[in-house]
C-alpha cells in the first residue's frame, strides 16, 4: 500500500488516488477491487491544490468504460 493515498468515491467505488511527490505533484487513479487485474484509470501532474474537474471526469468516464467491458 502506498504511504500517501486516499479513496476517491466520486470517481467510482473502490477507486484510490496515490499521491506522488517527486519533481512536482502527480496523481494516479486506480482500482484494485477485481481479482484479475489492477486498472489504472488516469495519471496526471497536479498543478493546483484540488484535482481539476477534467481529471475527475476523465477518471469517472474510464471507470464506467471499465465496468461496461467487464460485463
Amino acid at each position: 500500500m502506498a504511504s500517501d493515498w486516499k479513496p476517491i468515491p466520486l470517481v467510482g467505488a473502490g477507486v484510490i488516488e496515490i499521491r506522488v511527490h517527486a519533481e512536482g505533484e502527480h496523481r494516479v487513479f486506480y482500482v484494485a477491487k477485481f481479482e484479475d487485474a489492477v486498472y489504472v484509470l488516469h495519471v496526471f501532474a497536479k498543478k493546483t491544490r484540488k484535482a481539476s474537474s477534467l481529471d475527475v471526469e476523465l477518471g469517472k468516464k474510464r471507470y464506467r468504460e471499465l465496468l461496461e467491458r467487464r460485463k
